[in-house]
């Protein structure tokens, strides 16, 4: 008979003793409810909101040492105690086919147990959208880490004829496996020797796995551990069978085969642990694989790079889906450069250490939210924070860089991760950047800077303020001692000073008070001026870091290398300050004049907002930024908007740019594209009811606020991480390339199938007698293009005889007149300039109407993509983390709770009906056998 054969006898004898007695069905009943009661309470899996099996894994690393220690105990020990192991150990079988037999009979019995959890799984399939690629992960991981589990407990119990000290001694060396990589004990040593601990802990490649993330290298760890305690349970039993006399030259070769299985074992895992690239992305969408923009970024590295989380656990139930998914994320940065990248989650709440550390060296402060449900209302203040420190600079990654909350009423609130790689990526470069920089940061400005300290005597200040004004005072006159010349510090007093006072007023300073009940009035502002540009400077937490790290961020604004300069240029009264605050705090916006010609030459990207006809000189310095190989984004419309009565009314006009457009071959038409696919706009409607004339606000359809979604889309980096944009009152734009030229071009907006055009400027909404909206389409229906991009090297307008026909305007401008872009230039247009002015994005975000923040950011994708590397820009099109629940009340909760511990019971019954009838056919087999 074969070694197989063998094997298969033995591990079918031990699963039929465990089935012909409780302890299969204790251990899986224990099994299905620990692992339920796990997931429902202490992991609160209603209260996460997340679509996903993690619950049900979290605690398995620690749940399958007792389990599994329980289940082995008396495999050998009650063999050693009965006296049976005499026979094992003379039969001519091989010790092997003993311990791989019952190995194999306990791995059966877990994977019954594994079965008796699927209930849970199908649950979660049918309240959200579950990926399957983790939840195979995870149970493959299960299966895996109870095989280890498993080989330990079989070894344990070889070497003792008493049970419980064989779980006693199973649980405490499956737990060393465990602690040796938990964050507990790798908190306690240096980044290396961590790193060697958490590669040696069970529990860190089990994570890693149930995440969706297989690596060959976790498999193998596994699988190394199975083979060395298999192996030293059968070399400590197959010690046994020998004499005293024999056992000097069988031990030498059993423990030489051994040995070397042994050392094979760990010498392959320590070969594939310097292996990369070996690892799966099994998610939908591999949300877990880096791009190879990032891994490019890390590889740079030539300091540690510290990427600390601060996540509270106690946050508002729209964020608290967010937080595992940040944590796995930047985990997979630490994966993706060991040794460079070292990652730290805290919970600032928890640590007031780490919290008041978070707020003096990288002002993080929590931010609260408002936490209702149908009993009381609680504000909860929540941290969710990324903190990138590379040498001794960092940049901080808050709410506002991370999180976008959409909604059309408020009911109706999603919120979801931005582009969390895109932005964590990012802000790494802007570190290095800064860190490489630090040291020269006065070499950066190209004039000096002014330090203007407005601060009223000691004895008007507060008490709280004395002590800062020294530090302020003494810390500014250091720093322009080392700025060789570039910073110069001014107090000023407006109590005693004309000049203070004229400052205060130029920049709308007001008086301060210390409390209402206080009337003495005193000034504290720290201004930093360059030119026009001027900065207000943060009072903070009132110490000397804050003071200056404030001060180090606001000269970064005014120097070179360390942020995008846009000029801004807009003619036609639309107000943009909206625009201007978002795009405020990474970018330098600067107000461009371009009356004298020209564009500022630290523009990176010219934004030109076009409502009234640009002059001649205007005109060209529109044309010649291009030809230095800027980027212009025109936003421009032959209508403009009249809201200065009480109806909506559209005037035709001219911008100046028609002819500058269709030399570069674009034309925009003087009709108006409406569409059934539009937003809302809202608008006083009156209705009688019961002879009384009422009026209410009514959001009625609007096909002139044109509703563009992801079919409207080009698939181009732009447009990666938007879902839906809103154009007002936009136009048809044609295009086509000019004569001679290679330009390339991209439709990147089209209304849908459904829009039709309207020459009319007549834009009021119609509305029935009943107050309802009457949209009634005309004309053919189509895909209209609303914007489009050219790329390519541009021939100059003032090159051609139109454009030279206005020389006579410019003033010798022309006399140094470039003819042609490098192929670099990009020119983008916009059929719609009202979708980026305040009245429009007022409108959109506070009445849900259409998505303000989508035009916001459709602007500022687009300067992104203009002025950033190229190999960042395939991080935004990647999706992103949004696995939900389906929205249930607690009774609902309550009923699929319960409905899963009936089904667990339904599953163990079903098994063990199954085994039943395999034993019962079993003994009519024999009784047939022996009947004949």
């Amino acid at each position: 008979m074969s070694n197989w054969s063998h094997i298969r006898r033995i591990a079918a004898k031990e699963q039929a003793l465990f089935f012909a007695s409780p302890v299969a069905y204790l251990f899986m009943a224990g099994f299905a409810a620990l692992s339920l009661f796990i997931v429902f309470w202490g992991e609160s899996f209603f209260a996460r909101n997340i679509a996903d099996t993690r619950p049900l894994f979290e605690w398995m690393p620690v749940l399958l040492v007792f389990l599994a220690s329980a289940l082995t105990m008396r495999l050998w020990s009650e063999e050693r105690r009965t006296g049976t192991l005499e026979h094992v150990l003379t039969t001519p079988v091989p010790i092997f086919c003993f311990v791989a037999g019952k190995f194999l009979a306990c791995l059966s019995l877990l994977g019954c147990a594994l079965l008796v959890t699927l209930p849970f799984t199908v649950t979660v399939s049918f309240l959200g959208d579950l990926d399957w690629g983790p939840v195979l992960a995870g149970y493959l991981a299960t299966f895996l880490l109870g095989a280890v589990y498993l080989a330990i407990g079989l070894f344990v119990s070889s070497q003792s004829s008493n049970q419980i000290v064989a779980l006693l001694a199973s649980v405490g060396l499956g737990g060393l496996f465990y602690l040796v990589g938990s964050d507990q004990v790798t908190d306690l040593f240096d980044q290396s020797t961590a790193e060697v601990l958490h590669s040696l802990g069970t529990g860190a490649r089990f994570e890693s796995i149930t995440r969706g993330v297989v690596d060959l290298r976790d498999l193998a760890y596994y699988a190394g551990l199975i083979l060395i305690f298999l192996t030293l349970n059968g070399l400590a039993l197959e010690a046994e069978r020998w004499s005293q006399a024999r056992r000097s030259e069988r031990s030498k070769d059993w423990r030489a085969v051994a040995l070397l299985l042994v050392l094979n074992a760990i010498g392959f895992n320590l070969w594939l642990g310097q292996v990369r690239g070996l690892r799966l992305d099994v998610t939908e969408g591999q949300q877990y694989s880096l791009s190879e923009a990032t891994e490019k970024e890390l590889e740079s590295l030539t300091e540690p790079l510290l990427i600390r989380g601060y996540f509270s656990q106690k946050t508002h139930p729209l964020l608290a889906p967010l937080v595992p998914q940040m944590k796995d994320l930047l985990r997979e940065y630490e994966a993706l450069a060991p040794g460079k990248v070292r990652v730290e989650i805290i919970d600032p709440q928890e640590n007031p250490e780490m919290e008041q550390e978070a707020k003096q060296e990288f002002g993080i402060e929590p931010i609260p939210f408002q936490v209702a449900d149908r009993y009381q209302a609680s504000i909860v203040s929540s941290y969710f924070n990324v903190v990138l420190k590379y040498g001794d600079s960092f940049e901080t990654l808050g709410f506002k860089d991370l999180i976008e909350v959409k909604g059309h009423a408020m009911e109706n609130i999603d919120v979801k991760l931005r582009n969390p790689e895109y932005d964590i990526t990012r802000g790494v470069k802007k570190v290095v950047d800064s860190y490489q920089k630090e040291g020269e940061l006065f070499d950066t400005l190209s004039e000096p800077v002014k330090l203007q300290l407005i601060l009223s005597s000691e004895e008007r200040l507060p008490e709280i303020l004395q002590s800062f004004r020294s530090i302020v005072v003494d810390t500014s006159e250091e720093l322009a001692k080392n700025s060789q010349g570039k910073l110069q510090v001014k107090i000023l007093d407006p109590d005693t000073q004309e000049e203070a006072r004229g400052l205060a007023e130029k920049y709308g300073l007001q008086p301060m008070t210390a409390s209402l009940l206080d009337g003495k009035n005193f000034y504290f502002y720290i201004l930093l001026n360059q030119g026009e540009k001027v900065l207000q400077l943060p009072l903070d937490d009132r110490s000397k870091t804050a003071f200056e790290r404030n001060f180090n961020a606001g000269l970064k604004r005014f120097g070179s290398g360390f942020t995008k300069t846009i000029a801004l240029a807009s003619k036609g009264g639309t107000s943009l300050n909206q625009l201007r605050s978002y795009l405020g705090d990474e970018l330098n916006i600067e107000t461009e004049d371009l009356t004298d010609g020209s564009v500022s030459a630290a523009a990176d990207t010219l934004l030109l907002m076009t409502g009234e006809k640009l002059s001649s000189k205007e005109l060209f310095a529109v044309d010649q930024f291009l030809m230095r190989g800027g980027t212009v984004i025109a936003a421009t419309s032959p209508f403009k908007v009249d809201q200065s009565a009480r109806e909506l009314k559209l005037d035709k006009t001219e911008t100046g740019l028609e002819k500058w457009l269709a030399f570069h071959g674009i034309e925009i038409d003087q009709t108006l594209v409406e569409d059934t696919q539009c937003a809302a706009l809202p608008i006083p409607v009156t209705r009688y009811v019961g002879g009384y004339q009422m009026q209410e606000v009514r959001l009625l359809s609007y096909p002139y606020f044109v509703d563009v979604r992801e079919d409207g889309f080009a698939d181009h980096t732009i447009l990666g991480d938007l879902g839906r944009l809103t154009l007002s009152w936009a136009s048809p734009i044609r295009y086509k390339v000019p004569e001679g030229s290679e330009l390339k071009f991209t439709e990147l907006l089209k209304s849908s199938e459904s829009s039709w055009l309207n020459p009319s400027t007549f834009v009021m909404p119609q509305v029935d007698d009943s107050g309802r909206a009457v949209v009634t389409p005309m004309g053919v229906q189509k895909r209209h293009t609303l914007s489009v991009l050219a790329e390519g090297s541009f021939p100059s307008y003032f090159e051609s005889d139109e454009g030279k026909a206005l020389a006579g305007e410019l003033e010798g401008l022309t006399a140094a007149n470039l003819s042609s872009s490098p192929s670099s230039a990009k020119l983008i247009v916009v059929s719609s300039p009202s979708m980026f002015g305040d009245e429009m994005i007022r409108l959109f975000a506070g009445m849900g109407a259409g998505d303000a923040l989508g035009n916001l950011t459709f602007a500022a994708n687009v300067i992104d993509w203009a002025s950033q590397d190229e190999s960042l820009l395939s991080i935004r099109s990647r999706s992103h983390f949004k696995r939900t629940l389906y929205p249930l009340d607690r009774r609902q909760q309550m009923m699929w709770e319960y409905l899963n511990y009936f089904m667990a019971l339904l599953m163990l019954a079903i098994i063990a009906g199954f085994q039943r009838y395999r034993t019962e056919a079993k003994k009519k087999l024999y009784r047939s056998l022996l009947g004949s």
